[in-house]
């Protein structure tokens, strides 16, 4: 298994931001949730729109985490509220169901939602995809979206000016997160399959030992 804590992108529960401290570049949030805070203990890990946060304190209904500087920019957690739905997901356990796919709450980049085109009872959500991502990215592969573990139903070409995916909400997915409720235009947490960025090193390995190989058989016939 991957070191380090680990999320599966099914949500326990959507909370909501019941108070930010900013101090500096950082803040203090303070969340309400009953399922995640139900066992939460100093130290533990949750997953906060798909950002991995650690609890400081907690009560019944509640636990605060603080929040750098570079978090707040780097994802959309900086552009929370008071009173903003949040997707809430213990880390799993030895004992935990891995339902979604292998989830490290560290997000890749912020998308935005571009469109939502609605269908019977189900929905397509287009969202903008950072250019770097793009490669990590495939039709039928798992995405997390805002700490939502989806299959991509749609992705744009590779070489396309404007890059973006496309995800199909069932109405489970829309009742029990916040994308059900998104607008167009809200920024989005994303994070991409670790195991594409695992695959990815290892043909860079490859390729780099070959091209060693290469230069030393040269050597050699000179």
């Amino acid at each position: 298994m991957l070191g380090g804590t680990l999320f599966t992108g099914i949500v326990e529960e959507v909370g909501t931001v019941a108070a930010i401290s900013r101090d500096g570049d950082a803040a203090l949030l303070k969340i309400v949730g009953t399922v995640v805070s139900s066992d939460a203990q100093h130290g533990a890990s949750i997953a906060v729109n798909g950002v991995c946060l650690t609890v400081v304190d907690y009560g019944f209904d509640f636990f605060t985490a603080d929040v750098m500087g570079e978090t707040l920019q780097r994802s959309s957690l900086g552009a929370l509220t008071e009173g903003s739905a949040v997707n809430l997901e213990r880390a799993v356990t030895a004992a935990t169901r891995l339902s979604g796919h292998i989830v490290q709450g560290h997000v890749d980049g912020v998308g935005q939602i571009l469109s939502r085109t609605p269908h019977n009872v189900w929905e397509v959500v287009r969202v903008s995809l950072p250019p770097e991502l793009s490669a990590y990215v495939v039709e039928k592969g798992s995405i997390t979206i805002d700490g939502i573990s989806l299959t991509v139903s749609g992705v744009s070409e590779i070489a396309a000016p404007e890059q973006w995916l496309e995800v199909s909400l069932i109405p489970t997915t829309m009742k029990l997160t916040t994308l059900g409720a998104a607008e167009v235009g809200a920024p989005v947490n994303l994070e991409v399959d670790v195991l594409a960025k695992y695959v990815e090193r290892q043909i860079a390995g490859i390729q780099s030992r070959t091209v060693s190989l290469d230069a030393v058989t040269e050597q050699e016939n000179i």
